[in-house]
C-alpha cells in the first residue's frame, strides 16, 4: 500500500473520528447526588466470590437513602466468605436480602442470569443493577433516577470514576477506554434515536424502568452476551425504548482490576462489544481502531525517525505526518476529557496515548474470538445474543 493511499484513508477515518467526537463538547456535566421517591428503587446487586470487595459496596449501598426500598443480592453459590459479608449486612440493614439464583439454565452467562433472578424478586418501579466492584457514594441510586426521570429516559447507565489503580493500569486503561469512545461518542450523548447501534451502556450501574425491562422479555435479550449491557441497551434501543448514558463519576467509584495484566485480559474478552452489534459493524470498528490508534505512534516515530536521520520529506510523507499528528492530538485532548473520571492521574495516565497501538491490537484479537470461560465458568456453546 503506498503512502498516499494509507494517508488517504486515515484522513477518512480521521473526518468520521472528529464528527462522532464534536457532539461530546455539548455533553452533559457529570450527574449529581439526588434523591426519589421513597421505596421505588429495587438494587440488584450480583456476585460470585466477591469476598475481596463486596463488602465496600454493600458499605455504599446501605448508605443511600429511602428510595432504596430492597437491596438484592444475588449470589452464585460464592466460596470464598461473600455470603458470610451478606449475611452480617442483611443483620444491620433490613433491606439487604439474599437470593440463590440456582442453576444455570442452558444459554445463559451466569452474571445475566443472576440479573434475571433478581429482576423477578424485584419490587420497585426502577431496577438499579449494580456490580461488586463498585463503591457507591451517598445519594447514587436517588441520583441516577432523578436524572433519568428529567431525560426522560426509561433505561439509563453511568461511567464511573476509576479509583485503585496501579501506575501500570493507568497507562494501559485509559487507551482501551478510549477505544469505546472513539466508536461510540462521547459520554452523555445518546444515540439511541438516531443509531441504536452505537449506544453505550455500563452494567456497573445500569438502571431500568421495571415494567419497562418485563415488557421487553427482562434480561433474556442478552442472555449469552459478554457484553450484556451493552447488547442489553442497544436491544432495547432498537425496540423504541429511551436509552441514555451519563457521567457518573461524583457518584460511584470503580475498583475493577489489580493489574494492567488482569485489565488486558478480563476487560479486554468483551471490550470488543461483538454481542451487541453486527458483523459488519464490527469488522468496521477494528478497521477503524487500527486507522486512529494503532497506526499514529509507530507511523511519527518513524517519520521522526527518518527526519533526524536527514532524509527529507516527500509530500506523501508529509501528508501522512499531518493526518498522524492530527490523530495522535486528538488522543491527547481525550485523555483531558477523561481525566476526571480517574482519581488518581501521574504520568503513566498522560503517556496513556502511547499506549494506543496495544490497545487496538486487543480489540482486534478479541474480535477473532469468542470468550468460552468467565468468572470460573466453561461455556462450550452458547446461542448468538441478540438477533441482528
Amino acid at each position: 500500500m503506498s503512502i498516499s493511499l494509507v494517508a488517504a484513508v486515515q484522513g477518512a477515518a480521521l473526518l468520521v473520528l472528529i464528527s462522532r467526537l464534536l457532539p461530546g463538547r455539548r455533553r452533559r456535566p457529570p450527574v449529581a447526588p439526588g434523591s426519589a421517591a421513597s421505596g421505588s428503587i429495587s438494587v440488584v446487586l450480583t456476585t460470585l466470590d466477591e469476598a475481596h470487595r463486596v463488602g465496600r459496596c454493600l458499605d455504599g449501598l446501605m448508605a443511600q437513602g429511602p428510595e432504596v426500598g430492597e437491596i438484592l443480592v444475588v449470589d452464585s453459590r460464592s466460596s470464598d466468605g461473600t455470603r458470610e459479608i451478606i449475611a452480617e449486612a442483611a443483620a444491620l440493614d433490613s433491606r439487604v436480602r439474599l437470593i440463590d439464583d440456582g442453576p444455570l439454565p442452558a444459554g445463559w452467562v451466569g452474571k445475566v442470569w443472576a440479573l434475571e433472578c433478581g429482576l423477578r424478586e424485584a419490587r420497585g418501579s426502577w431496577v438499579l443493577g449494580v456490580d461488586a466492584d463498585t463503591v457507591p457514594r451517598p445519594g447514587l441510586a436517588g441520583g441516577v433516577v432523578a436524572a433519568a426521570e428529567e431525560a426522560g429516559y426509561d433505561v439509563l447507565s453511568l461511567a464511573p470514576r476509576f479509583a485503585g489503580q496501579t501506575a501500570a493500569e493507568r497507562w494501559l486503561q485509559p487507551a482501551l477506554l478510549s477505544t469505546l469512545v472513539y466508536r461510540v461518542g462521547a459520554v452523555g450523548e445518546t444515540k439511541a434515536d438516531t443509531d441504536p447501534m452505537r449506544v453505550m451502556a455500563n452494567g456497573q450501574c445500569f438502571l431500568a424502568r421495571r415494567e419497562v425491562l418485563l415488557r421487553e422479555g427482562g434480561y433474556e435479550p442478552a442472555r449469552a452476551s459478554f457484553c450484556d449491557d451493552v447488547t442489553l441497551a442497544r436491544h432495547l434501543a432498537r425496540r423504541g425504548v429511551r436509552v441514555g448514558f451519563m457521567d457518573g463519576s461524583r457518584l460511584f467509584d470503580v475498583h475493577a482490576y489489580s493489574s494492567a495484566s488482569e485489565a488486558w485480559r478480563e476487560w479486554g474478552r468483551s471490550l470488543d462489544l461483538k454481542d451487541g452489534t453486527t458483523p459488519r459493524r464490527q469488522a468496521a470498528d477494528v478497521v477503524s481502531l487500527l486507522l486512529v490508534m494503532g497506526l499514529p505512534v509507530p507511523l511519527l516515530i518513524h517519520l521522526a525517525w527518518a527526519t533526524m536521520r536527514g532524509q527529507p520529506l516527500t509530500a506523501a510523507q508529509a501528508a501522512l505526518l499531518v493526518v498522524n499528528a492530527s490523530l495522535f492530538g486528538i488522543r491527547i485532548a481525550m485523555n483531558v476529557a477523561l481525566a476526571r473520571s480517574y482519581e488518581k492521574r501521574g504520568i503513566t495516565f498522560w503517556l496513556s496515548p502511547l499506549a494506543d497501538p496495544l490497545a487496538a491490537l486487543r480489540i482486534l484479537i478479541s474480535s477473532l474470538r469468542r470468550p468460552r470461560q468467565w468468572r470460573g465458568r466453561l461455556y462450550v456453546s452458547l446461542p448468538v445474543a441478540d438477533e441482528r
